[in-house]
């Protein structure tokens, strides 16, 4: 039997990180739809529960195609998409950590974000990105 699973799995896709979330927003949205549908008597819930199907569906067409190249191409766009998301919060959270020991500004060239230490006053500060120096209150 695992060898016949296997040997269907050949050439094709299998399971990435697309597919996953796909499948996981699915199924989430199946369960958000059969609550909507039990306390509202509106067709948001079918449209929620036809977006849920949509979601699962595309995850098993994901699965099991033949076209590895482009699956693979897609599932580089969806890790670079929520590698930026991702690095964006943990950026914040370090600046947020960081708020009482660093000033934060940003460059009015190449809009980068520059940190300084707290309580030096008036000081210059030079962007190490683009040699930009302007002049900030720390």
């Amino acid at each position: 039997m695992r060898d016949r699973l296997a040997r269907f799995f050949y050439g094709r896709n299998g399971i990435d990180k697309l597919s996953t979330f796909l499948w996981v927003v699915g199924l989430i949205l199946l369960i958000v739809s059969s609550i909507v549908r039990r306390f509202a008597s509106s067709g948001v819930g079918y449209a929620i529960w036809a977006l849920a199907l949509v979601c699962i569906v595309l995850s098993f067409i994901r699965i099991f195609s033949r076209n590895i190249s482009r699956r693979a191409a897609e599932n580089e766009r969806y890790l670079s998409i929520k590698n930026s998301v991702v690095n964006g919060f943990r950026g914040r959270k370090t600046r947020f950590d960081q708020r009482h020991d660093y000033k934060f500004f940003k460059c009015p060239e190449c809009k980068s974000v520059l940190r300084v230490p707290r309580g030096k006053g008036r000081i210059y500060v030079t962007c190490r990105k683009c040699g930009a120096r302007f002049e900030a209150k720390s």
